[in-house]
């Protein structure tokens, strides 16, 4: 039609010279509405056979667009956001040698310091000189300007007894190491933790570990003194006060025997008996992990029930009578910023629900400060529930089990929140690991048992 149009013109000019016809009146386009959108212009039956420009109208304004290109297409909200953002640049840019080959060497270890720890084992691979951070002395100093607000749960699956699986709840994920923490063919579970270490005992009670999870520097403490092997409860602590860096382990039984462990003399010691004002037995709680606070380990008691507490500085023992709140069962200890809490089943007919109390320190009483949602106790509801807490510092892991129903949750305590822990999943499979037993730690790279 072009061809045409063109051919007409021509033929005008040739019959006629240079005067042409006077033009048809204009006409004036409608009035623009908002309902206008992109309309392309099909003027020729092959638009590949004329290089002429195509036509699109908007508004009833044309604008010209290059042969064999259509109209402008949408671009994506993440490319129109790079453009708004001020200093953005191209992702496909290339650092630039000359500028990085200057970065000071002394800031290298203090940047790889503060990244996620998941992130640090990763770029171990990059050189040599990265891989060997963990034994250097100033990138243990930085490690420990480090701190870390969020700690990790390492726990033991039915699958692997000895493997165990690591999870960090910042990101979500489970991490599953290739390597047994500790060397042995012994059962060995986590019984405390200190320090971004963690003390294993024998599942017959006769030795004792202590190990990294993520770097596997472990070492077996000295034997016991005390050769009668019964059931007992483990507490861990970090002494700050010495000029040396250790770690304290202490074991109490519910007869009054206990020991403390020393790292800096690597020697198990007993500072003396159980004063008299202490009612024996203990009647221990042994599902319940002991929580720290002001170098003081708190254990919880029945019979009366109530908290025993022994002071690691002083050597000296207390006990305190708190009245147990009611319906309670499979009740543990807590910790969160030198505050005293206790989480625990509440049970009534056949309602089951989690509750979390603070300890009053005026009163000795517990005060309710928090409960599972009630959207989530529906599950419970006419089913046998047995709990148990994996972790008892800031943020606390809950293992909630029935017969057809294994269940994790964490709740933190400052922001009081509840959030549901993904399953387990055996690497390069979808087969699902049941969570046997754990205990958390705040992960640290350089600490060494």
């Amino acid at each position: 039609m072009l061809r045409q149009l063109i051919g007409q013109v021509q033929e005008l000019i040739d019959l006629y010279g240079t005067h042409l016809p006077p033009p048809p009146p204009v006409i004036q386009p409608p009035p623009l509405r908002r309902s206008d959108r992109w309309c392309l212009l099909n003027i020729e039956d092959n638009p590949s056979e004329d290089e002429y420009y195509n036509l699109v109208m908007q508004a009833g304004k044309f604008k010209m667009l290059e042969p064999g290109k259509g109209p402008p297409s949408k671009r994506t909200r993440k490319d129109r956001t790079r453009e708004k953002l001020p200093g953005t640049s191209n992702p496909t840019e290339t650092m630039e040698s000359e500028i990085w080959k200057r970065f000071p060497e002394d800031l290298h270890e203090a940047v790889i310091a503060r990244l996620p720890v998941a992130t640090f084992f990763r770029f171990r691979s990059v050189c040599q000189k990265w891989n060997s951070l963990l034994t250097s002395n100033s990138f243990s100093i930085e490690c420990g300007q480090v701190v870390r607000t969020q700690p990790w749960f390492y726990t033991r699956t039915h699958e692997n007894v000895n493997t165990g699986a690591m999870y960090d709840p910042v990101s979500r994920k489970w991490h599953h190491p290739t390597a047994p923490a500790v060397p042995t063919k012994m059962i060995i579970l986590p019984v405390a933790s200190a320090g971004g270490l963690i003390c294993f005992l024998e599942i017959c009670n006769r030795s004792f570990y202590v190990c990294n999870p993520l770097t596997q520097s472990f070492r077996e403490l000295q034997a016991r003194s005390v050769k009668v092997w019964s059931r007992v409860v483990v507490g861990m602590t970090v002494n700050h006060k010495s000029g040396k860096m250790g770690y304290q382990i202490m074991w109490v039984r519910s007869d009054g025997e206990y020991e403390v462990y020393d790292s800096r003399t690597d020697k198990w010691t007993c500072p003396g008996g159980m004063p008299a004002c202490i009612k024996l037995p203990l009647s221990l709680n042994f599902k319940s992990q002991p929580v720290t606070v002001d170098g003081c380990m708190y254990f919880l008691r029945s019979d009366p029930d109530g908290i025993v507490s022994y002071n690691m500085e002083t050597g000296t023992w207390k006990q305190f009578t708190v009245p147990a709140p009611v319906h309670l069962s499979d009740h543990a200890l807590a910790e969160c910023g030198g505050r005293i809490m206790l989480v625990g089943l509440v049970s009534k007919n056949a309602a089951t629900c989690v509750c979390i109390w603070e300890l009053q320190k005026m009163s000795l009483l517990w005060k309710e400060v928090d409960r599972m949602p009630n959207v989530w106790c529906l599950e419970f509801y006419g089913k046998h529930i047995k709990m148990s807490c994996l972790g008892n510092r800031g943020l606390l892991m809950l293992s909630l089990r029935s017969k057809m129903m294994n269940r994790l949750v964490t709740y933190d305590v400052l922001k009081k929140e509840w959030s549901k822990v993904p399953n387990c999943v055996v690497p390069h499979s979808r087969k699902r690991q049941w969570v046997a037993c754990g205990m958390s730690f705040y992960p640290c790279l350089t600490a060494k048992a």
